[in-house]
């Protein structure tokens, strides 16, 4: 079972300025107590192929910072990440989804984009929610072994974000591939069912929960 470790300290750059340091004195800080409350990431994650591991907590408690992290341990060639998908203008939905047109309408209704219009939009005029599920589709067919995910269906109504989140679940068990992912939102757990819970606090703290029935779980 292929254990990551996470330690990573961001301190603050650049210099105090005068504004900075009116500030300062106004809470009554000192450039020592300044940067003891910077924000310190430590995590041990064990996860096993096809697990999904779902990252959570407060806006600012350091969840994308850890998912990018998680992100730098797996070699580039086997790694994909929903944000850094490019929108097509050129040629339509379908056009851009790897495998043959059964396969390419599979992965399509996976990520929910089972719409004929969107299906031969171009990626680039779909609207906000349809470009992220047309990521989604994207890197579904990449043929990668983890997925990462910033943001996890954010910009989508919580309904839809709760099918999604169920077909994920499913596809993840049945092609053992890895999806890492981040967000705020708790109303998804159900449908998504994470083997791996991870919860950032705004304190700095980090508390990974397991789940029991995972195989080699603890």
């Amino acid at each position: 079972m292929p254990s990551y470790n996470i330690s990573k300290t961001f301190g603050r750059q650049g210099q105090i300025s005068e504004r900075s340091i009116a500030v300062m004195r106004m809470f009554g800080l000192t450039t020592d107590r300044l940067n003891a409350g910077l924000c310190t990431v430590n995590c041990q994650l064990e996860i096993n192929d096809g697990d999904i591991v779902y990252i959570t907590g407060p806006s600012g408690a350091g969840k994308s910072v850890l998912l990018r992290e998680l992100e730098k341990a797996v070699p580039a060639s086997e790694r994909v990440n929903l944000n850094k998908i490019k929108l097509p203008a050129d040629k339509s939905v379908i056009d851009c989804i790897a495998g043959d047109f059964v396969e390419g309408l599979k992965t399509l209704s996976i990520a929910g984009l089972n719409d004929a219009f969107c299906v031969l939009n171009q990626p680039a005029n779909l609207s906000d929610g349809q470009k992220y599920r047309f990521r989604l589709a994207v890197a579904l067919g990449s043929g990668a072994k983890f997925i990462f995910a910033d943001e996890y269906c954010n910009e989508l109504d919580r309904i839809t974000a709760a099918v999604i989140s169920y077909n994920i679940h499913k596809y993840a068990k049945r092609t053992g591939v890895t999806f890492i992912l981040a967000s705020s939102h708790e109303d998804i757990l159900l449908d998504l069912a994470p083997d791996v819970l991870v919860v950032k606090e705004l304190s700095g703290a980090t508390q990974v929960i397991y789940k029991s029935t995972r195989a080699g779980g603890r």
